[in-house]
């Protein structure tokens, strides 16, 4: 086959063959097929897309191009199950719906990544737990999921390294926002995980990568359709991000809200959305579900995932929020006047919390785990001058007074 002749097909809006992609992922993985050359295809996909049997086939190429998880025949094991949330700010789900459905007598393999940009990430959060190990090995994994029914682990080097080169490729040639190649990405990791079924949490709103629900159902679609062609049961929620999820928004303040949450401390938005997401992935009653938030039942299991991660260390849990990770300066942001505050917007927020530290602009950027914002003041609810609108976690006073100037754009008040 010829690279050249197959992007020029692309370029003017043909279409590739299973076993052209079968053959170009191949290339991209082993090295045989240049960078260049598939930043060139990347760009002529994200102009003019590629058919759903070609979305498949890049899918399914890439969730081979590696270590493919394989649990044992489903009649000799419980269900596999995951869920998979294209990302916003204060999106914590994760932290709690594992031991949630672990609890439930779920298996849950957890494979999650880092935040980059506003939208935080699973495994940056976790590692503010105290000598939290997300690299397992592969008999780790297996021990973990038959003795706690749970992990949270990042991707190994033989996890669909197709998708690691081609995303690393994607990020720095303008090619990220292609349907496409956002599914085959998400779907392939997905899909080698092993599941029998997946919840995807597709957001939309000012936080989030779409920006419109209509955006995000078409998305959304996409997404199921590789899942269906998958054998996997596979449903999809679409959740609005035009304010953070929950109160808290940045990585130990956000461990602290879960914990809060499987304590039955936690908001209300926050709670509803896991529910909504164990709903879809377990038969068991939603009521069931919410007391065992609140009997400790999940809060349990969680310190069991947490202990098993973290064999050398005793994790100090509560210790996050209120001597581990604290910030150096904390202070209230004002609010201007009273009234209804009737918008909280998430990008600006995330936009303050990034430059507080508690995110990356490059994914080589070390983070600080103390800093962010907490007590979030929700849309809808009244307020009076002078109150909080939500507090700032800073390193220094000159942060904070930054990230204040910024956040007093994000909110309106009538």
């Amino acid at each position: 086959m010829h690279v050249p002749s197959l992007i020029s097909r692309k370029r003017d809006r043909g279409s590739l063959s299973p076993d052209e992609i079968n053959w170009l992922v191949t290339g991209l993985t082993n090295g045989e097929i240049p960078d260049y050359q598939w930043a060139a295809l990347a760009m002529a996909i994200c102009l003019n897309g590629m058919s759903a049997t070609e979305t498949w086939a890049l899918t399914r190429a890439m969730r081979d191009s590696g270590e493919v998880l394989d649990w044992g025949p489903p009649n000799s094991r419980p269900p596999v199950v995951d869920k998979h949330s294209t990302g916003g700010i204060g999106d914590k789900t994760s932290l709690v719906l594992a031991p949630l459905l672990a609890a439930d007598g779920l298996w849950v393999p957890m494979i999650s990544g880092r935040g980059l940009g506003i939208t935080g990430g699973t495994l940056d959060k976790l590692e503010s737990i105290p000598g939290f190990r997300i690299n397992l090995s592969r008999p780790e994994m297996e021990a973990q999921i038959h003795s706690v029914g749970c992990f949270m682990a990042g991707q190994s080097p033989s996890f669909c390294p197709a998708d690691r080169k081609l995303y690393a490729l994607r990020d720095v040639t303008g090619t990220v926002p292609s349907i496409p190649l956002i599914t085959s990405s998400i779907m392939s990791k997905k899909l080698a995980e092993g599941l029998d079924r997946l919840v995807l949490d597709v957001k939309f709103g000012s936080g989030a990568f779409m920006k419109s629900r209509e955006d995000a159902a078409q998305l959304a679609d996409a997404l199921v359709a590789a899942g269906n062609l998958g054998n996997i049961s596979i449903a999809a929620i679409l959740s609005p991000m035009d304010e953070p999820l929950g109160t808290s928004a940045g990585n130990a303040l956000e461990v602290r809200e879960c914990i809060e949450l499987m304590h039955g401390l936690g908001p209300p938005d926050l709670e509803s959305l896991i529910l909504d997401l164990a709903a879809a992935l377990s038969p068991t009653p939603r009521a069931t579900h919410a007391a065992r938030l609140r009997d400790g039942t999940v809060w349990n299991r969680f310190k069991a995932m947490v202990a098993a991660q973290c064999p050398h260390k005793d994790p100090d849990l509560l210790g996050i929020g209120r001597t581990l990770h604290v910030a150096p300066v904390i202070t209230d942001l004002p609010s201007p006047g009273s009234g209804i505050l009737t918008r909280a917007d998430a990008a600006t927020i995330g936009q303050a919390v990034l430059a507080l530290g508690a995110g990356r602009s490059r994914a080589d950027d070390s983070i600080d785990p103390t800093v962010g914002i907490d007590h979030l003041r929700k849309t809808g609810t009244p307020v009076k001058a002078g109150d909080a609108l939500c507090r700032i976690h800073a390193r220094s006073q000159a942060d904070a007074a930054t990230a204040a100037s910024t956040l007093a754009t994000a909110f309106s008040i009538a």
